[in-house]
C-alpha cells in the first residue's frame, strides 16, 4: 500500500553491498632458541610463515560474503533492464501440478508485459476509469489472470463501484487508458515509487504513482503479517488502497477498536484496534472511515 516513509532529499545509493571486513593482528612471540633446538625453530618458523600466507589470501580475498556477514544492501535508485538470456529447452510444468508459493526475486528485469485482456464497464460513473494491467517480464505470474483478478475486485459490491460516481474498465494492451497496474519486484517496485514520488518503499510497500499504481510483488505473493484473511483479500486491500489514492482519498487511522479497518489506512504497520478489512464499504454499504492521518 501506499505506505513509505519521507526520503532524504539525495537518493539512495548503489544496489552493492558494502562488505565489512575485520581482523585481528596476530601477535607473535619471538622466542630465541637454544643452538640445539635450531631445527626445531627452523620447522616453527616455517609452519608461522605458511600461517601468516593463508591468513593474507582471507582477507584480501574476500572472506566474507555479504550472505554470511548479514549487511544490508543498498536498494539502486533506477531499473536497469537486464539482458534476457538465450532460451533453452526446458520441461513445462504439469498443468496438474501445484504450487504453494509464487517465486519473489528481490529484483527484474525492468521492463514489463501488458495484459492481453479486457472487459466490460463496472459500476455506474459517466465517465469509467479505463486501466491496463503489467506484469514485470520474467514473474511467474499470468498478465491475463492478474488482470481478471484485478478487474473482479473493482467490480465487487463492496467496492469503489458502490460509489455511484465510479466506473471502471480494464482494457487490453494498445488501448487508450487513463491508469497503468503495475506488478514489479521489489527493487523494481522501490525504484518506480521513488522516481514518481520520491517516496522510499523500502522493499516492502506499494505505491501510487502519477498515473499509476506500483504494487510490490512480495505484498500481492506473501500478503503482510497484520492483515488477518487469505491472500486474495490482500490483493483486494492492495487494488482497493492505492486506486483510492487515485481517486482522490487520503490516509485515514482506525476509527475505534473493534471496527472495520478502513482501506484508507496504512494497515501493513499496524492495524491500532481495529479489525483487518479489504474493503472500502462495509456489508450494510456504509463507507469504512476514520480520522484523517
Amino acid at each position: 500500500m501506499h505506505s513509505a516513509r519521507r526520503r532524504k532529499p539525495a537518493p539512495p545509493t548503489g544496489s552493492t553491498a558494502v562488505v565489512h571486513r575485520a581482523g585481528r593482528r596476530r601477535r607473535s612471540s619471538h622466542r630465541r632458541g637454544r643452538p640445539r633446538r635450531r631445527g626445531r625453530n627452523l620447522l616453527t618458523g616455517l609452519l608461522v610463515a605458511v600461517g601468516l600466507l593463508g591468513s593474507a589470501a582471507y582477507f584480501t580475498g574476500g572472506g566474507r560474503s555479504d550472505a554470511s556477514s548479514g549487511a544490508p544492501r543498498p536498494r539502486s535508485t533506477h531499473v536497469t533492464p537486464t539482458p534476457t538470456p538465450p532460451a533453452s529447452p526446458s520441461p513445462s510444468p504439469s498443468p496438474s501440478a501445484s504450487r504453494t508459493e509464487i517465486d519473489v526475486p528481490p529484483t527484474g528485469s525492468g521492463t514489463f508485459v501488458t495484459a492481453q485482456a479486457s472487459g466490460e464497464t463496472v459500476g455506474s460513473g459517466s465517465r469509467p476509469v479505463r486501466y491496463v494491467v503489467q506484469v514485470e517480464t520474467g514473474l511467474d505470474i499470468s498478465p491475463s489472470q492478474a488482470a481478471k483478478e484485478i478487474a473482479g475486485i473493482l467490480a465487487a459490491p463492496r467496492g469503489w463501484t458502490h460509489d455511484p460516481d465510479n466506473a471502471f474498465q480494464l482494457v487490453s494492451a494498445g488501448s487508450p487508458h487513463d491508469i497503468t497496474i503495475k506488478i514489479a519486484t521489489p527493487a523494481t517496485a522501490d525504484a518506480l515509487c521513488w522516481a514518481g514520488i520520491q517516496q522510499d518503499t523500502g522493499g516492502e510497500y506499494n505505491c501510487e504513482v502519477p498515473g499509476g499504481v506500483v504494487v510490490n510483488l512480495k505484498r500481492w505473493v506473501k500478503g503482510s503479517p497484520t492483515f488477518d484473511g487469505p491472500i486474495q483479500d490482500y490483493r483486494a486491500l492492495i487494488i482497493n488502497h492505492e486506486m483510492g489514492h487515485f481517486l482522490g482519498h487520503s490516509h485515514v487511522t482506525c476509527g475505534g477498536a473493534g471496527r472495520l479497518a478502513p482501506v484508507m489506512m496504512q494497515q501493513i504497520k499496524g492495524l491500532h484496534g481495529c479489525v483487518s478489512n479489504a474493503w472500502p464499504y462495509d456489508e450494510n454499504g456504509d463507507l469504512v472511515t476514520g480520522p484523517p492521518v
